[in-house]
């Protein structure tokens, strides 16, 4: 058994194992091929999409698609609200988009309240 086998892409369990021409994950019992391993370790990053299933990336412009309550603020962001020069981030609890909204300063929002224009 090598020590050098990669983690299950499913749960990460580092405890995976060679059967034939497959790795094995003992912990969920999830089988994957190790080339098919190395061909998604290439492409490295995932794909966010806007509301209704388009690609973004960074410094892309997208519109806000409905009103968002903002902490401190009694109007909120409001449905239209145009935002430029996005960047896609791994933020926590699902706000992937990091930018700066006009009148508001900067902020991360959800790629689900916004569409790319």
């Amino acid at each position: 058994m090598s020590d050098n086998l990669p983690p299950c892409p499913e749960c990460s369990g580092a405890y995976s194992y060679e059967m034939g021409a497959l790795l094995v994950c003992p912990g969920c019992g999830h089988e994957w091929s190790p080339s098919a391993e190395s061909a998604d370790g290439a492409s490295g990053s995932r794909v966010i999409k806007d509301a209704v299933g388009n690609v973004l990336a960074d410094g892309d412009t997208v519109t806000v698609v409905r009103t968002l309550k903002v902490k401190g603020s009694p109007s909120g962001i409001k449905a239209g609200t145009k935002v430029r020069n996005i960047r896609l981030v791994d933020g926590v609890d699902g706000h992937d988009i990091d930018c700066k909204v006009d009148g508001f300063g900067a902020m991360q929002l959800k790629s689900g309240v916004v569409k790319k224009a």
